[in-house]
């Protein structure tokens, strides 16, 4: 025995409309209450809590010094010198940081939180598929007096992603107006963020339907392009490497001769990575934590 239901269709439909708008409300008042959070912290991250955003303190964040940082000395010099020009309120771009694993893209990013914490500077860590947010971060913190860099870390993007749209949207192009106490700093392994095939390069689509393949090519590359600066990150030398290695035993005062030092310090690039402020770090805690035990 079937039931008729058309009778109640509009009223279906009024229910619907009404739970929609209970469900905004709901998000609207969370995200309010929510926004007390900025004042416990100077890093966030930011996420998804019950359907609505929510920026989470980080009560202890991973603070590094810029000295520690060797080996990029031009790309740290054009990342401070844009960081002091977004805290000093005049214009500013968005960054864009690429290049090797291990390199210091993303210490660089947080040295700038240690270093200007104290002058306003802010740090929001926002996962790639949480971009459809960034309308509601900057509606979020516009009146604040804080200066709010979003921090975008190991970014990249497939063929069928969308998110980039909102980015894309932000850093310039979109209908709103630019933040003035807001900056997209980014790190990738990919200099265009998106993937690159031969196919691309040849004018040739795998997609049959795609008459311009050239310009799906440009749509691509533009994303990239938004950034006002790009800096490429690269693999250290030895020399410069075993400079990184010799300040971090001589920061943890480990007892241990400069031969002997640089000595393990290659070996260990031989066994588990290549040469990287990164595998610098490791091995030093390696190092330190096997003559604890001695």
């Amino acid at each position: 025995m079937s039931i008729d239901v058309s009778p109640y269709t509009p009223l279906f439909a009024r229910l619907e409309r009404v739970l929609d708008y209970a469900e905004r409300l709901l998000e609207a008042q969370c995200a309010q209450s929510d926004d007390s959070a900025l004042d416990e912290a100077i890093a966030f991250c930011w996420v998804r809590r019950e359907g609505a955003g929510a920026f989470r303190p980080v009560r202890h964040p991973d603070l590094v010094h810029l000295d520690d940082l060797l080996g990029i000395d031009r790309q740290r010099e054009v990342i401070v010198r844009n960081t002091r020009q977004f805290l000093r309120g005049v214009p500013a771009n968005h960054l864009l940081l690429w290049g090797e694993r291990g390199s210091g893209k993303s210490s660089i990013v947080k040295a700038l939180l240690h270093a200007f914490a104290d002058a306003g500077l802010r740090l929001v860590q926002v996962h790639r598929q949480d971009l459809r947010d960034l309308p509601e971060i900057i509606d979020r913190v516009w009146d604040r007096p804080e200066k709010y860099l979003l921090f975008c870390d190991d970014l990249s993007f497939e063929d069928d992603d969308v998110e980039y749209k909102e980015l894309k949207a932000l850093l310039e192009g979109g209908i709103h107006a630019r933040p003035h106490n807001v900056l997209v700093y980014a790190t990738s392994n990919r200099r265009h963020l998106m993937p690159e095939r031969m196919a691309d390069r040849q004018g040739v689509s795998d997609n049959n339907d795609e008459v311009h393949p050239n310009e799906a090519r440009e749509e691509k590359l533009s994303l990239a392009d938004r950034f006002g600066i790009r800096l490429g990150f690269y693999a250290v030398n030895q020399a410069t490497y075993l400079q990184i290695v010799h300040h971090l035993a001589a920061q943890r005062g480990l007892p241990v001769d400069a031969a002997t030092l640089e000595r393990e310090a290659l070996r260990w690039t031989l066994a588990y990575s290549a040469r990287s402020g990164r595998s610098a770090r490791q091995f030093i805690d390696d190092l330190e934590g096997r003559l604890a035990l001695e």
